[in-house]
Protein backbone atom coordinates (compact mmCIF):
# COMPACT_ATOMS: atom_id res chain seq x y z
CA UNK A 1 0.00 0.00 0.00
CA UNK A 2 1.28 3.44 -0.88
CA UNK A 3 1.37 6.48 1.39
CA UNK A 4 -0.60 9.02 -0.64
CA UNK A 5 -0.31 11.73 2.04
CA UNK A 6 2.76 13.05 0.18
CA UNK A 7 0.86 13.34 -3.10
CA UNK A 8 0.44 16.82 -4.54
CA UNK A 9 -3.11 18.11 -4.91
CA UNK A 10 -2.76 18.50 -8.68
CA UNK A 11 -0.64 17.62 -11.68
CA UNK A 12 -0.52 18.55 -15.32
CA UNK A 13 -1.07 15.36 -17.31
CA UNK A 14 0.88 15.60 -20.56
CA UNK A 15 -0.09 13.25 -23.40
CA UNK A 16 2.48 12.55 -26.11
CA UNK A 17 2.88 10.20 -29.03
CA UNK A 18 5.91 7.99 -28.69
CA UNK A 19 8.12 8.46 -31.71
CA UNK A 20 11.45 6.97 -32.68
CA UNK A 21 14.33 9.28 -33.53
CA UNK A 22 16.54 8.66 -36.56
CA UNK A 23 19.04 6.80 -34.37
CA UNK A 24 16.30 4.51 -33.02
CA UNK A 25 16.00 6.09 -29.56
CA UNK A 26 12.57 6.81 -28.13
CA UNK A 27 11.53 10.46 -28.41
CA UNK A 28 8.25 11.47 -26.83
CA UNK A 29 8.06 14.62 -28.94
CA UNK A 30 5.77 17.56 -28.36
CA UNK A 31 2.63 17.30 -26.23
CA UNK A 32 -0.55 16.48 -28.12
CA UNK A 33 -2.77 17.37 -25.18
CA UNK A 34 -2.29 18.66 -21.65
CA UNK A 35 -4.88 18.13 -18.95
CA UNK A 36 -4.88 19.61 -15.44
CA UNK A 37 -5.92 16.91 -12.97
CA UNK A 38 -6.68 17.16 -9.26
CA UNK A 39 -6.61 14.59 -6.47
CA UNK A 40 -9.95 12.83 -6.00
CA UNK A 41 -9.12 11.44 -2.55
CA UNK A 42 -9.52 7.92 -3.94
CA UNK A 43 -6.96 5.23 -4.63
CA UNK A 44 -7.09 3.65 -8.07
CA UNK A 45 -6.90 -0.03 -8.97
CA UNK A 46 -3.12 0.37 -9.32
CA UNK A 47 -2.86 1.26 -5.62
CA UNK A 48 -1.81 4.85 -6.29
CA UNK A 49 -3.74 8.08 -5.72
CA UNK A 50 -6.38 8.90 -8.34
CA UNK A 51 -6.43 12.27 -10.11
CA UNK A 52 -9.14 13.55 -12.46
CA UNK A 53 -10.05 16.55 -14.58
CA UNK A 54 -11.21 17.62 -18.05
CA UNK A 55 -12.17 14.10 -19.10
CA UNK A 56 -9.01 12.40 -17.84
CA UNK A 57 -8.48 10.04 -14.91
CA UNK A 58 -5.03 8.88 -13.85
CA UNK A 59 -3.40 6.91 -11.05
CA UNK A 60 -0.09 8.64 -10.34
CA UNK A 61 2.79 7.47 -8.14
CA UNK A 62 3.59 10.59 -6.05
CA UNK A 63 7.19 9.50 -5.45
CA UNK A 64 8.26 8.92 -9.05
CA UNK A 65 5.43 10.84 -10.81
CA UNK A 66 4.89 7.77 -12.97
CA UNK A 67 1.42 7.53 -14.50
CA UNK A 68 0.40 4.00 -13.56
CA UNK A 69 -3.04 4.01 -15.21
CA UNK A 70 -4.84 6.55 -17.39
CA UNK A 71 -8.02 7.03 -19.38
CA UNK A 72 -8.96 10.07 -21.44
CA UNK A 73 -12.55 10.75 -22.39
CA UNK A 74 -13.40 7.28 -21.04
CA UNK A 75 -10.91 5.47 -23.28
CA UNK A 76 -7.40 4.10 -22.97
CA UNK A 77 -4.66 6.02 -24.76
CA UNK A 78 -4.07 5.08 -28.40
CA UNK A 79 -1.28 2.56 -28.97
CA UNK A 80 2.10 4.25 -28.72
CA UNK A 81 0.95 7.25 -26.71
CA UNK A 82 2.44 7.99 -23.28
CA UNK A 83 1.24 10.07 -20.34
CA UNK A 84 3.60 12.07 -18.16
CA UNK A 85 2.77 13.81 -14.87
CA UNK A 86 4.31 17.26 -14.38
CA UNK A 87 3.95 19.71 -11.53
CA UNK A 88 0.91 21.89 -12.08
Amino acid sequence: MNDDSAAPARYLLVLKARLTAADGHTDHGNPLRTVPVEATGEVGASGFPRFAGDGAEADIDPVTRTVEAVTVDGKELPYGWVAEAQDA
